[in-house]
């Protein structure tokens, strides 16, 4: 029989992943973006955000009016509660501090590690072309960077790894009959380059060049591939410190 230090690793790496933990990890990084976007903003329609939360929001806007982003929020809380209650009837409603402590240890690792060794990669792999362009977002103040750095955590992960690699790695191993191996991979590279080319749309989308769309197509594996090993909440906030420690370093 395994010791409770031995057993701890098995059951933090499990625990962390379901939703009674993974999303209300997240719910931070959701309050925290929405109130800095309505201060920020100062309750203006057209007021800067995070580009996938535009387009998640556009979408409902088309359908339902201006209620659209009501509904969207009000759907988005009413599915995240119904799965995380779920969640907590099956394994029991008690939740373990130490698993959230540890969740957010491993994202600021990740964070961290996510930084050096993926522009080592690219640097590797970019050696004859120009350096990154910047960004027109690095126009923006700080407190506004900021804001959409969390939101990036939050809504891009939620568009392109939970709906985008999640259908199609549900796609490729329920309709196609793929192995999941094979699902997960083919929905990671998808995904990792839908990420890559949305940063540049729009009016705050970058100048596209060989160097920042390789590095984003670098990161999207990555929080593609985290997403699928860590699910949502760690991959959440791994891609928003890791935007912030850019914001401040």
């Amino acid at each position: 029989m395994s010791s409770p230090a031995l057993s701890w690793p098995r059951v933090y790496w499990r625990q962390s992943r379901a939703h009674r933990y993974s999303l209300l990890f997240a719910l931070p990084l959701l309050l925290a973006y929405e109130v800095m976007a309505a201060v920020l903003g100062h309750g203006e329609p057209q007021a800067i955000r995070n580009g996938a939360d535009v387009l998640l929001k556009s979408v409902f806007i088309t359908l339902l009016g201006p209620r659209g982003p009501l509904v969207f929020g009000a759907l988005l809380i009413g599915v995240s509660l119904w799965l995380v209650v779920r969640d907590m009837r099956a394994h029991g409603r008690r939740l373990a501090p130490r698993v959230f402590a540890g969740m957010m240890a491993e994202s600021i690792v990740l964070a961290l590690a996510f930084g050096v060794v993926v522009a080592s990669i690219t640097t590797r792999v970019l050696a004859p072309f120009a350096a990154m362009v910047q960004a027109p977002m690095q126009q923006l103040d700080t407190p506004t960077q900021l804001m959409v750095s969390l939101g990036a955590g939050l809504y891009e992960e939620l568009l392109f790894r939970v709906l985008l690699v999640g259908a199609i790695a549900a796609l490729g191993a329920r309709v196609l009959g793929w192995q999941q191996l094979t699902a997960g991979i083919v929905a990671v590279g998808v995904g990792a380059l839908v990420f890559s080319a949305f940063h540049y749309v729009g009016p705050f989308g970058d100048r596209l060049e060989a160097g920042s769309f390789t590095f984003r197509l670098i990161a999207g594996i990555f929080f593609s591939a985290l997403f699928v090993t860590r699910g949502f909440g760690i991959t959440a906030w791994t891609h928003a410190l890791y935007d912030v420690f850019l914001l401040f370093g």
